[in-house]
């Protein structure tokens, strides 16, 4: 196992465990969550654990060109019932991703430090949110690492049916017409798969993210 120094490096991410663990440590300073995510790499760890750095193979991503909207989805865009911003509010975001409860979870893994470090890395312009409103409420949303031509995933929330959607639609959609590869969606869920997101080797995501 890598242990991590006051050194701001990884090792190749071919290292990683049969799970995908790349190291252990170190800490979330601005630069080391920079150089991970430009290296395939990102922290996931529960509260009061040591910091761990993934990066898991094969890698759950999404091409653009590839999202998936279904019909009872296009439904709901027309009619209008949701607004979306981004970047209006990205503390409030994370918040509400770290305090939504999830099936099969307890606890979150969006920590005080975790939410400290992504606020920095949104001050500096590299971590972005999308908002979902209903009625001027905060309803859903999502933030993640924008590396172009990569978006990082992070974590979304809803409240109400259908908002996480509405806002992970939008990101594509925006990613879209700027060119970007694809969203960097981590790891297996049904919900992103019925999106449109596949897995991939991790050899193969390591090119595109450095292409």
């Amino acid at each position: 196992m890598f242990y991590l120094t006051n050194n701001i490096e990884f090792p190749p991410v071919h290292q990683a465990t049969k799970e995908g663990i790349v190291a252990v440590g170190g800490d979330l300073s601005t630069d080391r969550l920079l150089l991970a995510y430009k290296s395939g790499i990102f922290p996931w760890f529960e509260e009061d654990s040591i910091i761990l750095w993934w990066s898991p193979d094969p890698r759950m991503v999404l091409f653009p060109e590839k999202l998936k909207v279904s019909k009872s989805m296009k439904k709901i865009l027309k009619k209008d019932i949701f607004k979306v911003t981004f970047n209006t509010c990205f503390e409030e975001v994370i918040s509400n991703c770290a305090k939504i409860k999830r099936d099969g979870q307890e606890g979150t893994w969006i920590t005080n430090e975790m939410k400290k470090a992504y606020c920095k890395l949104h001050e500096m312009g590299y971590a972005k949110s999308v908002e979902v409103w209903q009625n001027d409420e905060l309803v859903g949303g999502l933030y993640g690492i924008d590396i172009p031509p990569v978006f990082c995933g992070e974590s979304m929330f809803t409240k109400v049916d259908n908002a996480s959607k509405i806002a992970f639609i939008h990101l594509v959609e925006n990613l879209k017409e700027k060119d970007y590869k694809l969203i960097d969606c981590q790891v297996y869920t049904d919900h992103l798969s019925s999106l449109g997101a596949e897995e991939i080797p991790r050899d193969e995501f390591i090119k595109l993210l450095n292409g």
